[in-house]
């Protein structure tokens, strides 16, 4: 991080010349080293870009049987809750960035941590800074703000909206990332909690403990169904910029119209090789509750001839 790089290198410059001051100006042997690391700190920081965005902050929090009013709050509930949101917010960054898998550990969370920087006024909770803004050499940050966003729109449609809000947001990050923010809502409402989420002048917060378990609900593994289906007929269309498609079924049946993967680096090659040439295909169909289904091309190699 930037900021705390920037901090660390002052820091240690002002140790060097310190200790710099101590040595005589003809101890030339015992003054070379230190002048030496003198100058990489120094050009190290020069480096450093001169304006950097204050990291931004998000507000948690809860209320229900854990809470104490705005006063105080169970320990054990604390922990167990803001770890499992960190955990939800590691997921949708990874899904954003598209390297978020089935199984296995989140990628990079580590790299972009939550940091707990003081209680959150009003109800009782937390304010967490987010990773600040690295400039243009880490433009993957982007992804931090907006994985906070789709948090609090999931939390919002899944109590207020409709199945199909529900899936927009599933198809942008990931099923799995979905479970987590699932998990999250469990651990709260388990322990007779509900919660609110406060980012970037916006705010929503759930109205009861019976709306945030209905929530939890809607967006359990076994409200999203996920399957493949396999179908013959032709592409009629690829638009390489929304990554969309429209696939006829040889039977003329049924027109579908679809997404393409994160892992289709090049879209082109859709329009180039396989437009409206008899193709068998296999869907990544996604459907939440009575939504309408969602049908995904993730790999060239789903596709071939009959």
């Amino acid at each position: 991080m930037i900021i705390r790089r920037k901090d660390s290198l002052l820091s240690e410059i002002g140790e060097v010349e310190e200790i710099l001051g101590r040595i005589p100006s003809e101890n030339v042997i015992d003054r070379f080293g230190l002048e030496a690391r003198l100058k990489e700190l120094n050009l190290e920081l020069e480096r450093l870009p001169d304006h950097i965005q204050e990291a931004e902050k998000l507000s948690l929090t809860f209320r229900g049987e854990p809470v104490r009013g705005s006063s105080a709050i169970s320990a054990d509930f604390a922990g167990n809750a803001s770890s499992a949101f960190v955990d939800a917010f590691s997921a949708v960054v990874a899904g954003l960035k598209g390297a978020l898998k089935y199984s296995g550990p989140i990628p990079d969370k580590e790299s972009s941590p939550l940091m707990i920087t003081g209680m959150a006024t009003g109800s009782y909770g937390f304010e967490m800074e987010l990773p600040p803004s690295q400039g243009e050499l880490f433009r993957e940050d982007a992804n931090v703000g907006k994985a906070v966003e789709i948090i609090k729109d999931l939390l919002r449609v899944s109590a207020k909206g409709s199945d199909d809000d529900i899936l927009d947001i599933v198809e942008e990050i990931h099923p799995r990332a979905v479970r987590k923010v699932a998990d999250f809502l469990s651990i709260v409402s388990k322990k007779g909690a509900w919660c609110g989420l406060e980012f970037r002048g916006s705010y929503f917060k759930f109205s009861s403990l019976d709306e945030i378990r209905i929530s939890e609900e809607r967006l359990r593994q076994e409200n999203i169904s996920e399957n493949e289906e396999v179908y013959f007929g032709e592409f009629q269309g690829f638009l390489p910029q929304g990554r969309n498609f429209e696939f006829v079924v040889s039977d003329g049946s049924e027109i579908i119209r679809g997404r393409l993967g994160p892992d289709i680096e090049d879209p082109d090659v859709l329009n180039r090789e396989w437009l409206h040439q008899p193709t068998r295909v296999k869907f990544n169909v996604i459907q939440v509750g009575q939504s309408r289904p969602r049908f995904m091309l993730l790999s060239l190699n789903d596709l071939g001839s009959r």
